[in-house]
């Protein structure tokens, strides 16, 4: 039935008056957007945060505001202090009407707060005497224990807003490259790596009557990368950005069991050097915004850490900038590390032979000591990798078949990225599917894929949090995520 164009005006003509009642409940302004679009001075104001520090003298009191949106505060001067609410601690949360003015401190401006100028300062959430966020300075290991608490630190905050900062460099960088993001599934009947470290899911109920909710086995992904490959088939460039699973019982300062994957899937490349230099640009897109200071992002971590770290930071983003990245196959890597290591001129814990995984210390090395800057390894041996890549064809000095993939290898941190051209020629990859004994029912649907409109592509997945670490220069991966999850360690 259609719709007289009287009806319709009037439809809108009733949406548009909706619209205009919701303009007065307005967000009131945060502190990052009154520090971005200072207000002129002398002109009343309403701060609304939570106490980072107050001092009171006889005549004159001071509260630092924050309101988490930005590593600065505001400096209220409260005169006389008898304004100033006596339960105020570290931690309450306020309301503070005053007047915005010129600082004669520090900082350029601070909100006046007086009888004359009708000032109020009003509780709005009080904290407990034993309120452990009273005291500043607490070690990373204890806030952990702490997880309701724990990101009211200004540096653990500075790291989750930095979070938000590369997630969005990220989205801009895709979005440049005329990237589609997708949102693949987090449950899967599909072991993507092959490696068995999964988490598998079941309702209760089902539990206890033995039946399957799914009516088979199921998973928490790993890798989202085979449901990506049915996204790329259609959208052409994919990515995503969610959250993977792994069963694995390392208890490391690098290991995590929930943790977010960054992956890509691309249409119609065929070498792996599109994407190693993808991956590359990528990366530099996110340093040169830290660089930058793009919406305060550099500033944002250098001024919640020491000195010393602060500086560590900005000659690590330099050294990301500074060249392009080099680029070996495995079997020249291996031939690197046992010169080093046959020469006495490093001393590994294992020498690395031709077809063994690099371990994380050859790793480290190879990055850190021999190129000193991040390392593309591309070519590795077919059986150190997954059952989807590309064979290559045979080259001299390889002692056995090797597959078109890359690692990125990165100082201090190893491996960061990972990535492949797929097999896309469906015999091929039945091949090797039977070649490797794995059940090929569970993965037929990915077969299917080959079967019908079928191109070269190719892909790589980069763990989120690897990342954070490395550019934040942290220490521990467990404070670069909100609620980190790791073996025998789910607080909240």
């Amino acid at each position: 039935m259609f719709h007289s164009k009287r009806a319709v005006i009037k439809c809108f003509q009733k949406i548009n008056l909706s619209r205009s009642l919701n303009k007065k409940v307005e967000l009131s302004p945060c502190i990052r957007q009154i520090l971005e679009n200072t207000p002129e001075p002398d002109v009343p104001i309403e701060i609304n945060g939570w106490v980072a520090s107050s001092r009171v003298s006889k005549n004159v009191a001071f509260l630092d505001i924050k309101d988490g949106t930005t590593f600065e505060n505001v400096q209220c001067v409260v005169r006389p202090p008898t304004l100033l609410p006596q339960s105020i601690k570290n931690g309450t949360g306020l309301k503070v009407k005053g007047v915005w003015t010129t600082s004669r401190g520090n900082q350029k401006f601070e909100v006046q707060v007086t009888n004359q100028n009708a000032g109020e300062i009003e509780i709005l959430g009080d904290v407990e005497e034993l309120f452990p966020m009273i005291k500043s300075g607490h070690t990373f290991q204890y806030l952990r224990t702490i997880p309701e608490y724990r990101l009211r630190d200004a540096r653990l905050g500075a790291l989750t807003r930095f979070r938000s900062q590369v997630e969005t460099s990220l989205v801009n960088y895709f979005d440049s490259e005329t990237f589609i993001k997708t949102s693949p599934p987090i449950i899967t009947a599909s072991d993507c790596e092959g490696a068995g470290e999964l988490f598998r899911i079941e309702s209760n109920s089902k539990l206890q009557t033995g039946d399957e909710f799914f009516g088979k086995e199921a998973f928490l992904t790993v890798s989202t990368q085979l449901h990506l490959e049915t996204l790329c088939a259609a959208l052409n460039r994919v990515w995503t950005l969610t959250p993977c699973f792994r069963a694995e019982e390392s208890d490391t300062n690098r290991h995590l069991s929930e943790f977010w994957m960054l992956e890509a899937e691309i249409a119609f490349v065929e070498d792996v050097g599109q994407l190693t230099t993808f991956s590359e640009n990528m990366i530099k897109a996110v340093v040169k915004n830290l660089v930058d200071d793009y919406k305060g992002m550099g500033k944002n971590l250098l001024s919640t850490t020491d000195d010393q770290n602060a500086h560590s930071m900005v000659e690590r983003w330099k050294m990301l900038l500074a060249k392009k990245w080099d680029s070996i196959t495995y079997t020249d890597a291996i031939n690197i590390l046992q010169t080093a290591y046959d020469s006495k001129s490093v001393r590994f814990i294992t020498r690395p032979d031709w077809g063994d995984s690099l371990k994380s210390e050859h790793e480290k090395w190879l990055a850190r000591e021999h190129f000193q800057n991040p390392v593309f390894v591309t070519d590795y041996p077919l059986e150190e990798k997954a059952f989807y890549m590309k064979i290559n064809e045979p080259s001299k000095g390889e002692l056995g078949p090797t597959v078109a993939c890359f690692d990125l290898l990165v100082p201090d941190i190893g491996e960061l990225i990972g990535g492949s051209i797929r097999e896309h020629d469906v015999t091929k990859l039945e091949k090797e599917i039977e070649r490797r004994k794995m059940d090929m029912m569970p993965l037929q649907w990915y077969l299917n894929l080959r079967k019908n409109g079928s191109v070269p592509h190719g892909g790589f997945g980069m763990g989120f949090e690897r990342l954070l670490l490395y550019l934040s220069h942290t220490e521990n991966i467990r404070d670069v995520i909100p609620f980190p999850r790791s073996v025998n360690s789910c607080i909240c």
